[in-house]
């Protein structure tokens, strides 16, 4: 069970067990945007029941830590769907028991139709995700909500990674994480930002690790931020 902790211990403790779980690796990896990243997060990876009860304890502490009020939850296909469900359940076993949707890819055209599964979308709508690296799955669940006629309110993710998105194929001064706080007005909770694992990889690492951090944080001095998710 995950404590309930300040956020900043609650990142730390994140990001160890994301890396003892194999989901944070170091090494170079390929963006989607065609950097050289010297680590890679792939929640995917979080692939067993105990892991994932875990990961549903992260996003619920973290968003019982943001203040964020919401109505209800919407998982994007495909990731955002079983961290919609269990983040569902465990804020249920918190005393806050919420209504919850997913979409397919593609349309039902048979027994229910259409996209969406689930609870009704309706009143303020929090996205679950995993990381938001250009912003386009949060683009289209925002559409997908306000075409239901509710409203896209605050997204949560495991990792903030603080970087420059690009448009067109070319760096923006922005991150993904930015643009959908600053330009769609929406709230954004992550459990964990670069900073933090900076600070793991520094301060709590093994020296195994801890060679890892001057990539890291070049990369972070080349494709970085300032500012990410609060």
């Amino acid at each position: 069970m995950v404590e309930s902790k300040a956020p900043d211990s609650l990142a730390q403790d994140f990001v160890q067990f994301a890396v003892d779980a194999g989901v944070l690796r170091f090494g170079e990896f390929k963006t989607k945007a065609g950097r050289m990243s010297p680590y890679f997060f792939n929640a995917g990876l979080f692939d067993d029941g105990a892991r994932m009860q875990r990961l549903a304890e992260f996003y619920a502490q973290a968003l019982l830590h943001s203040g964020i009020e919401f109505d209800m939850i919407f998982g994007p296909a495909y990731k955002g769907i079983p961290l919609a469900a269990t983040v569902a359940v465990e804020l249920a076993r918190h005393g806050r028991n919420l209504p919850f949707a997913y979409n397919r890819k593609e349309a039902k055209d048979h027994g229910e139709g259409g996209t969406l599964v689930g609870a009704p979308l309706k009143g303020r709508v929090l996205i679950v995700d995993d990381v938001m690296s250009a912003g386009t799955a949060a683009r289209e669940s925002i559409a997908l909500i306000q075409a239901a006629g509710a409203t896209p309110h605050a997204v949560v993710i495991a990792l903030d990674r603080q970087e420059m998105a690009t448009e067109a194929g070319r760096d923006v001064p922005h991150s993904a994480v930015q643009y959908v706080r600053d330009q769609l007005g929406m709230q954004v909770c992550a459990i964990a930002k670069l900073a933090d694992l900076l600070q793991y990889l520094e301060t709590n690492g093994t020296d195994e690790l801890r060679a890892h951090y001057p990539k890291v944080l070049a990369y972070r001095q080349r494709y970085g931020v300032d500012k990410g998710t609060v």
